[in-house]
C-alpha cells in the first residue's frame, strides 16, 4: 500500500471518530424527549399503592372529602364495590349534595344487586341536578336490564335524550327506546 493511501485512510478514520464524538456530545447536551405513551410528569403508581395511601390519609384526616372520593374511585376501579360504597358513604356524610358521588355509589349498589338503593341514588342525583345525564342514563340501565321495568326505563331515557340527543350514548339509548316501546305496546 502506498504511503499516501495509508495517510488518507488514517485521516478519514480520525475524522470519522471526531465527527462521532461531536455528534454524541451534542445529543447528550440536547434535552431528551419523553416517550409519547408515558407522560413525564405522571409518576407510575399501582392501584394497591394508591389505595393504601388514600386509606392512610382518611385515617389521619377523616373529614377529608376529596380523599374519601378518591378512595371510593380507587375501590370502584379495582372492582371492590362494598368498599367503594362505604367510602362514598363517608364522602356523602361530608357533602350529601354531590350528584356525581351519588351516581358512582349507585353504580356500586347496582353491582352488588341492591337495585332499590341504586335507583334511590340516581333519582336523588337527578333531583339535585336536573341536567345530570349520567344519573338518568344509569337509572334507565337498572330499570331496563335489572328490573325489566320498561315503562320506568322509557321515562328515564326519554329525559336523558331530552337533555342531550347528540351524546355518545344517544344512538344506543334511542335503539333501546324503540325496542321497549314496541314491547310495551305489544306484550308477548
Amino acid at each position: 500500500m502506498k504511503k499516501e493511501t495509508i495517510l488518507f485512510v488514517a485521516i478519514a478514520l480520525a475524522a470519522g471518530i471526531l465527527i462521532g464524538v461531536v455528534v454524541t456530545n451534542f445529543q447528550k447536551d440536547s434535552p431528551a424527549s419523553a416517550p409519547a405513551a408515558v407522560p413525564v410528569s405522571a409518576p407510575v403508581v399501582n392501584q394497591q399503592q394508591q389505595t393504601t395511601l388514600l386509606e392512610d390519609i382518611v385515617a389521619r384526616e377523616p373529614e377529608n372529602f376529596n380523599a374519601w372520593i378518591r378512595l371510593g374511585h380507587s375501590f370502584f376501579d379495582s372492582d371492590q364495590p362494598m368498599k367503594a360504597i362505604e367510602a362514598y358513604a363517608r364522602a356523602l356524610e361530608l357533602n350529601g349534595n354531590d350528584p356525581d358521588i351519588l351516581t358512582d355509589q349507585g353504580v356500586m349498589y347496582r353491582r352488588v344487586g341492591w337495585f332499590d338503593k341504586a335507583i334511590n341514588n340516581f333519582e336523588k342525583a337527578n333531583h339535585i341536578d336536573k341536567n345530570h345525564q349520567q344519573s338518568l342514563y344509569n337509572l334507565g340501565i337498572v330499570y331496563r336490564y335489572d328490573l325489566q321495568n320498561f315503562d320506568q326505563a322509557i321515562l328515564a331515557w326519554e329525559r336523558f335524550m331530552a337533555l342531550n340527543p347528540a351524546s355518545s350514548a344517544a344512538a344506543r339509548v334511542q335503539s333501546e327506546l324503540e325496542f321497549m316501546r314496541k314491547r310495551v305496546q305489544t306484550p308477548e
